[in-house]
């Protein structure tokens, strides 16, 4: 009990908002957290973390990056680009987005902390605890939008060619394989395609969005 108090005691204002889409993944960072006597509420994706952001101000926000609806990169730059929540202090947490280029561009972003999945408990909160202690973070200037864009583009087609190597490696595979170890794979095979249909419907939405901007700067430098 005594623990608890002081973890509470840590947090400045606000509950820690833990943004997830995997249930399982969700569910055991809500336990964790609560654990430890910490508040939090939670979100599906990056849209359902601004309504949860317009209703609550959070300490700390705890968000995935790969997510339908809005991933995590737009729903940092969304933070960022507003004075009302630019200085909530957040951590990336990815199984997918993990080179050292992905989080290069999350800490350029504004993010203070990358952690990779699967989840080291002990890690996890104890960087908790430091980014709530450290006290306000200085925090870079948002990004242009042009440059967010063009950074964001470069990492899902990143993903998009690693994710397309590693299924057909996968698919080679289980030519080979024996027919009791088939199983196991094929689901693998299953996960990845759908990660991949993630990633392209992704980009596809950044290339249509990027035409817009083109559109919206032609006619803005029309005489």
């Amino acid at each position: 009990m005594k623990e608890n108090t002081i973890t509470l005691m840590n947090i400045p204002y606000g509950p820690i908002l833990v943004v997830e889409d995997i249930p399982s993944i969700l569910e055991l960072l809500e336990v964790t957290l609560r654990f430890k006597g910490y508040p939090v509420v939670s979100a599906r994706n990056g849209q359902e973390a601004l309504e949860a952001i317009s209703k609550e101000h959070p300490a700390l926000i705890i968000t995935d990056i790969l997510m339908p609806k809005m991933d995590g990169y737009s729903l940092v730059q969304n933070l960022r680009t507003d004075p009302r929540t630019t200085s909530i202090p957040i951590i990336f947490l990815s199984a997918t987005y993990v080179t050292p280029e992905d989080k290069l561009f999350a800490l350029n972003l504004g993010a203070v902390r990358f952690l990779e999945k699967p989840v080291d408990t002990e890690e996890f909160l104890l960087t908790v605890a430091e980014v709530l202690t450290a006290g306000p973070s200085t925090v870079p200037k948002p990004m242009k939008e042009q440059e967010f864009y063009k950074g964001y583009r470069e990492r899902l087609e990143n993903k998009l060619r690693h994710k397309t190597n590693q299924i057909q490696r996968t698919e080679r595979l289980l030519e080979t394989l024996p027919e009791e170890q088939k199983p196991a794979f094929t689901t693998l095979l299953d996960e990845a395609r759908g990660h991949r249909s993630e990633i392209q419907k992704e980009l596809d939405e950044l290339y249509s969005l990027l035409d817009q901007y083109k559109v919206t700067a032609g006619n803005n430098t029309t005489p």
